[in-house]
């Protein structure tokens, strides 16, 4: 059997892999989204490290005894944003495998609480980015905006693979 017919299949297994891979492409098209939209609106302070850059230059430290180059920060920034884009988007795909149909409402909410659960919650309680009642409103709505742009462009994205997928 080949992987077309598999995903054309209307079984557990098949139905799984297509809801995985659709999110998943759908998260990396929203991270790209997300990352575009940031080059536009600030979210945060010029001299602040994103997050990103902050894991991956402790992982570089750790491993190779010097922090990442700042030439080298946009791309270890992506390096984190890339994976972690697409396995939400795969966890959000996989969780809407029962779901046909379009609903970009459901992807305001997967950014929306993408965004509440990094930004406003564990990122600060890891110390890797300042309190929310430090940043200032216009950044914080910035990011939020960004993250809901993320979850619109996973479910379009998503949805569309689905549909490819079933035909």
């Amino acid at each position: 059997m080949s992987i077309g017919t598999f995903l054309q299949k209307d079984s557990y297994m098949s139905n799984s892999s297509r809801s995985l891979i659709s999110g998943f492409v759908g998260g990396l098209a929203g991270s790209a989204v997300k990352s575009l939209i940031e080059q536009f609106l600030p979210v945060r302070e010029v001299d602040q490290r994103s997050a990103q850059i902050k894991i991956v230059d402790d992982l570089s430290t750790k491993i190779t005894g010097t922090p990442i180059s700042t030439e080298n920060e946009a791309l270890a920034e992506q390096l984190v944003n890339i994976p972690v884009g697409g396995s939400l988007g795969a966890a959000y795909g996989y969780g809407k495998k029962d779901r046909l149909g379009l609903r970009p409402m459901d992807g305001v909410i997967f950014g929306a609480t993408t965004w509440a659960s990094t930004h406003e919650t564990s990122l600060p309680i890891l110390g890797l980015e300042p309190k929310p009642t430090d940043v200032p409103i216009k950044m914080q709505l910035n990011e939020l905006f960004a993250h809901i742009a993320f979850g619109v462009t996973t479910e379009l994205v998503r949805h569309y693979m689905e549909k490819q997928f079933r035909e």
